[in-house]
């Protein structure tokens, strides 16, 4: 089966001249259809700037995006341009600034059905009160506006307002960092029941590695641009290879105090690496499992995973 999503060699680059700073460096990978996609990794890591080019709000300097086996990066017509806003939508980070405060629920959800198609008034408010019935809502929301609800609430709004254009793709940017740790369990449940509900596909963008562990299939994480390892979920964890990726897993918390104290946590040295001769690349170290490294480190990387 084809990908749903592919980036090949992509980056992003903010600035010009000497001020040209790059967000992304050469990022590959796919998306599979009907899997959780995670990209975690620090602030200033690059992973938000794979999100939002993904939705082509940021244009690559090189490389390419392909969906469903066509390109989407860089200028393509009109019309599929409209087609591509439907099948592809965007969870914020920030449910406080990602609704518009003057808007009631029901333009804020219907916004896209009412601009991408021609479906009557009647049916449209229909849609809008499945979709706050679907991310656990009233429909008589659809009549509030967004300072009468809580964070938790403005995130579901968000969330309904992705899934009423039916997408195949949610690009979901670190959809539960500013909820409360309360309610966000709650939040990530619902996307999971609405994936299997509307079938969709997610990237999942996020610097906590233990949601993750729990929600994504594969994860890749990235470091200063770029992407230093990819693998299945259950490998990344039991098999760590890249140091920067180990140094993440050695900060995740554990829940058992006797586990938590006994811990050491990994410092990542950036300049432990030695590519003066030997240049490093994007290598599939075992079966699906890749590392950003030269043939000396990805040997070295190798001796120490677990049989």
């Amino acid at each position: 089966m084809s990908p749903l999503l592919e980036v090949r060699e992509l980056s992003v680059a903010f600035g010009t001249g000497k001020n040209k700073n790059y967000a992304v460096k050469s990022a590959s990978f796919d998306v599979k259809k009907g899997e959780t996609f995670g990209i975690v990794g620090e602030s200033g890591s690059g992973k938000t700037t794979i999100g939002r080019s993904v939705m082509r709000l940021y244009p690559p300097e090189s490389g390419e995006i392909l969906y469903n086996g066509s390109r989407i990066s860089g200028k393509i017509p009109v019309s599929e341009d409209r087609a591509l806003t439907k099948k592809i939508q965007m969870i914020f980070q920030d449910p406080m600034s990602s609704l518009n405060e003057r808007a009631k629920v029901h333009n804020i959800i219907s916004e896209g059905l009412v601009n991408f198609s021609a479906l009557p008034k009647a049916e449209v408010a229909n849609r809008v009160a499945k979709a706050l019935r679907d991310v656990g809502l009233p429909a008589s929301f659809a009549s509030r506006y967004p300072h009468e609800f809580s964070g938790g609430q403005r995130q579901r709004i968000g969330i309904a307002r992705a899934i009423i254009m039916q997408p195949e793709l949610i690009v979901a940017d670190e959809p539960i960092s500013a909820l409360d740790v309360s309610i966000r369990a709650q939040v990530l449940n619902l996307m999971g029941k609405l994936k299997k509900e509307y079938a969709l596909t997610y990237v999942f963008i996020s610097h906590d590695l233990s949601v993750m562990r729990l929600f994504c299939d594969r994860i890749a994480s990235m470091y200063k641009g770029r992407i230093v390892e990819l693998a299945d979920t259950q490998t990344l964890f039991e098999n760590p290879m890249h140091p920067y990726t180990r140094s993440l897993l050695s900060a995740v918390p554990n829940p058992d105090p006797d586990v938590q104290r006994a811990k050491e946590y990994i410092a990542y040295d950036p300049l432990e690496h030695d590519y003066s001769k030997d240049q490093p690349s994007f290598i599939e170290a075992s079966p699906g499992h890749y590392i950003y490294a030269n043939e000396e480190e990805a040997l070295r990387y190798k001796k120490r995973m677990r049989k």
